[in-house]
Order: structure tokens, then C-alpha cells, then sequence
């Protein structure tokens, strides 16, 4: 692959590592945390990896007991390598053969293998320039779990991944359960080796050959590369050698291994999490959450009590003035209710009796309600996670509904302009009934004390001081009956406007407390999942 090419694919993988970690982040307090710290461990394995020689390519010699591993790595590797071998101290120490030793030291620190052989050049293998690190590693079957955990760990941390199968044990169920099937997503970096095929007639080498690539093909490995070799009479040594060559030369072979490690985690997190998009927060579940939260915080009761207040201070204001005097008696709804206030922003609490169990109910199944229509599509994980975040405000929801019905502006100080007009012609009429009762009781107390008593006016035959009573009381009862009806009309006006105003404030409370944090779940979720197919991506 050209320079240009290298740099491209590495550009990629730096998206796909920030995407998967993006992942990782959004899906913090959701989905379970062994998930999300195989995640977070393949991050810094990056990390780490990419931040050493990136000059070296690592390739890791796996096999169980009798395979020929060692034998096939030390014929692979050269003279040098085989004599160093000699002189292991334990079978169960990696060794390394080592070629183009510049840079290789930390990177060997970082895979912790003590034994290390710097080899010559091999003309057609390992040429000058040439950054390569073969691992002859333990048998991944050994009784001891030390091997196994050595052996497990390197799995995750070489850059190619070179299998070596024996013709008696090729098809063993835990080497392809255990280590193949799970490293599918890695079928870039993995060579197999079908190693001893001395040990078979010609005619069979073919067929077990094929036999294996089936069962590869069932393993998710079909199109990895297998051969045929033996490391006891050179068959097939010079291709494994070709093989680990070519991946060497291209410098591909750490981004390919990173990137099949993205895809396996993208895809372990995709099956913890699930697939879906939740509906999200609709305006018909909004505006039905703040109707139902309206009614259990005693909105209709507020409305009632602004129409009924606004008809008694109508009353009081443009009523018959010899009866209106009896609506003090009568005590004001609002200021019972102590949202009786110039100043609305100043009052802390309403008197609006408590929430009962009838209307915790009510707010417990319009949040509930609310939470599963924005959570429908979901996966189970971020379901549950959605319709936590409405349930956390819920304990919030009746002291909050209280104290935004007692801060919202009712307008209940607002006076009509025909308050005053009403008001002075009733006042006027009144005038009139006491001055026609007046004058009729002159006249009454001139005939008493048998004075002269004046001729009355007359209009029409009727005696104007009756006139004027008769009048006056007319008048004001009609202004009366008027002015209640206006009241009554205006009033339905003003419980209209209130009820739209405690609307909003209710709808702003059901909006913080349950709105805002599923929006913010469903969003979180949306972002997972274009993170997550980011970072899947091939």
C-alpha cells in the first residue's frame, strides 16, 4: 500500500477509536460496566500500542502442545533463533526473535518478554529496514494457568496472529471456540498453519486442508489465509515465510489489528445495548403530560376560584350599592387560596390543598405515560435508562407545580374600565332614590304638622319625588342585573387567560423536571448509536 494509502487508513482508524470512545462515554451509567471496560481497556491498548515503535510489526506464534509450534517458529525464523531457543529457561517464557532493533526495546517492555534475540538479516524474510518481532509463545491448552493467562493477554496485544493446527487436533472444539471463533472480526491479521502435514499421505493433505477452511468458514475466519507446512522437512516454510513477509513490508498489519479490535468491541457493545431509536418526546405526550400534571396541582380549582373572585369584585364594584355591602361577608376564593398577591413573584406557597394518593397517582401514570412514548423503540438498556430520567423529578413534581402556581401572574389586579362607569351611575341613581324620598318626606312632615304643603310636579299624572324612587331603584337594579352579566362574561375571560398562564407554568415545570431529561436520554441514545456504527464501520 502506497504512503498516501497508509496515511488514509490511519486517518480511519483514528475516527473509529474517537467514535468508539465517544460510544463509550454516552453509554456510561446505561449499559453494564464489564461492557464498557473492555471498551475502555482496547482504548488504551491503542493507545499504548501506537505510541510505541509503530516501525515493528509483532506477529505471535499460537499452538497447543505437540502442534510444532516452537519447531515451525525456529524454521521460520532461521538458525540464529532455533539455537537461542536451546537455551530457554522455561517453556513457559516468550521468546522473541528480533529484527531491526531500533525501537523495539519498549515495545517488547510493554508485551513484557524477558527473552529476546536480535537476528541477522534473513535475504527473502527480514531485510535490512525491515521492523519485525516473532513471538514463540506457550501452548494455549497448558495445565498451567499461567500459560493460559499469557497466552490470552497476547492474543489481545500482537499485531498478526499466526495459528498453528496439528492434523490430529485441527478441528479441537476449544481452540476454535476458545480463540478463533471470538477473533473473527480479525481474519486481516490472522495466518493459519496446518503445521506436520509430513505425517499425512499426500493424497490426504488436500482434503484435511479443506476440511479446515470449512470449519474456519463456520468460525467467521473464511477468508483467512491457510497453508500447509512442516517444520520438520521445509514444506510449505518458505510461504509462512512469504506470508509474514508481505504483512511486514505493507506496515499495515497494526492498523488492521486495531481495527478489527474497534469492530469487535463496536459490536460487543452493539449486542449489550441493542438496537433501536427511541420515538422521542412528541408535542400531543408533552402538551397530555402538562394536562394531566395541571389537574393533579388543582389548576381547574385556581381557574374556578380567578372567575369566581373577578364576579365578586365586579359585584362589589358596580352592584346595587344598598346590597352590595353584604359580599364582605362573603371571603374571596383567592385569598383563601393565598394567591391574593400584587405580587405573585413574592408568594413561596399556595394554601391549594395537598396531593393526595389520588393525585400522586395521577402524576405518577402521566410521567409513566410520558416516558414510555418516548422511550418506544428503544433498547431495553436505554428504555429503562429514558424512563429513569422522567422518574427522577417525579418526587420534585408537587412542591415544584406549587410553587409555579403561586409565582404566576393571575391578573387578578387588573380593573375593567367600566367598573367606574357603572359604578358612578349607580352611585347617581342611588342620589336620586334618596332625593325623591327626601322630598316626598318633606312634604309628608308639612302635612303632619298641618302646614301648607307646595302642589308636587307632575309628569304624565306621576309625582315627581315617586318618579325619581321609582326611577333610581330601576335603574340600579338593571345596572345591577347589566353589570353581573358583563362580570360573569369578562370573568370566563380572565379564567381563560389564567388558565393558559398556570398552563405554561405548569408545562415550563413538566418541562425541567421530566421533558428536559428524556430529551436529553433519547439524545444521548441517537448519539450512541451514530458513534457506535462510527466506530463499526469497516
Amino acid at each position: 500500500m502506497s504512503r498516501h494509502g497508509v496515511a488514509r487508513e490511519v486517518s480511519q482508524l483514528d475516527r473509529r477509536l474517537a467514535a468508539l470512545n465517544d460510544a463509550r462515554e454516552l453509554a456510561e451509567g446505561v449499559l453494564p460496566d464489564a461492557a464498557l471496560e473492555d471498551a475502555f481497556r482496547l482504548l488504551e491498548r491503542a493507545s499504548s500500542r501506537r505510541s510505541l515503535s509503530a516501525d515493528h510489526t509483532v506477529v505471535g506464534f499460537f499452538g497447543a502442545t505437540g502442534s510444532g509450534k516452537s519447531s515451525l517458529f525456529n524454521a521460520v525464523s532461521g538458525a540464529e533463533i532455533a539455537t537461542a531457543a536451546a537455551r530457554r529457561p522455561t517453556t513457559s517464557e516468550p521468546l522473541a526473535g528480533v529484527w531491526g532493533a531500533d525501537g523495539s526495546e519498549p515495545l517488547l517492555d510493554w508485551l513484557e518478554v524477558r527473552s529476546r534475540h536480535h537476528a541477522d538479516p534473513v535475504p527473502g524474510f527480514a531485510d535490512e529496514g525491515t521492523g519485525l518481532i516473532l513471538l514463540d509463545l506457550p501452548d494455549f491448552d497448558s495445565t498451567r494457568a499461567a500459560n493460559r493467562e499469557i497466552v490470552e493477554r497476547m492474543v489481545g496485544l500482537v499485531d498478526v496472529l499466526v495459528w498453528v493446527l496439528d492434523p490430529q487436533k485441527y478441528a479441537d472444539a476449544a481452540v476454535h471456540n476458545d480463540f478463533l471463533k471470538p477473533m473473527a472480526a480479525h481474519g486481516a491479521v490472522t495466518l493459519v498453519v496446518l503445521n506436520q502435514v509430513d505425517r499425512l499421505p499426500d493424497r490426504d493433505v488436500g482434503p484435511v486442508l479443506e476440511s479446515l477452511k470449512g470449519i474456519l468458514a463456520r468460525d467467521g475466519l473464511g477468508k483467512v489465509q491457510v497453508l500447509g507446512a512442516s517444520a520438520l522437512d521445509g514444506t510449505g516454510v518458505d510461504k509462512v515465510r512469504r506470508a509474514i513477509r508481505d504483512v511486514a513490508t505493507q506496515r499495515q498489519a497494526l492498523s488492521q489489528r486495531l481495527a478489527a479490535d474497534v469492530t469487535r468491541a463496536s459490536r460487543q457493545l452493539h449486542d449489550v445495548s441493542g438496537v433501536g431509536d427511541a420515538a422521542g418526546v412528541r408535542p400531543a405526550s408533552t402538551s397530555r403530560l402538562t394536562d394531566e400534571l395541571a389537574a393533579a396541582a388543582n389548576v381547574p380549582l385556581v381557574v374556578n376560584a380567578v372567575a369566581t373572585s373577578y364576579r365578586m369584585e365586579s359585584t362589589r364594584r358596580t352592584g346595587w350599592p344598598v346590597t352590595r355591602w353584604l359580599l364582605r361577608f362573603k371571603a374571596d376564593p383567592l385569598r383563601r387560596l393565598n394567591l391574593r398577591s400584587s405580587s405573585p413573584s413574592r408568594l413561596n406557597r399556595t394554601s391549594l390543598p395537598p396531593a393526595g394518593a389520588p393525585e400522586r397517582a395521577r402524576t405518577d401514570a402521566a410521567v409513566r405515560e410520558f416516558a414510555d412514548a418516548a422511550s418506544d423503540g428503544a433498547p431495553g438498556p436505554w428504555r429503562a435508562a429514558i424512563r429513569g430520567a422522567a422518574r427522577e423529578g417525579r418526587d420534585a413534581l408537587p412542591d415544584a407545580l406549587d410553587q409555579a402556581i403561586a409565582g404566576t401572574d393571575l391578573l387578578t389586579f387588573r380593573k375593567s374600565w367600566w367598573w367606574s362607569v357603572f359604578n358612578a351611575v349607580q352611585w347617581l341613581a342611588l342620589a336620586v332614590v334618596v332625593g325623591g324620598l327626601g322630598w316626598l318626606g318633606v312634604l309628608a312632615g308639612l302635612a303632619y304638622f298641618q302646614l301648607p304643603v307646595p302642589e308636587v310636579p307632575r309628569v304624565e299624572g306621576w309625582p315627581v319625588p315617586t318618579l325619581m324612587i321609582a326611577g333610581g331603584v330601576v335603574l340600579g337594579i338593571f345596572l345591577a342585573i347589566t353589570g353581573k352579566a358583563i362580570g360573569a362574561g369578562t370573568a370566563r375571560t380572565r379564567a381563560a387567560k389564567a388558565r393558559r398562564r398556570l398552563r405554561a407554568a405548569v408545562g415550563k415545570v413538566a418541562g425541567d423536571l421530566v421533558v428536559e431529561p428524556v430529551e436529553i436520554e433519547v439524545s444521548r441514545l441517537s448519539s450512541f448509536n451514530a458513534a457506535l456504527k462510527a466506530a463499526g464501520r469497516p
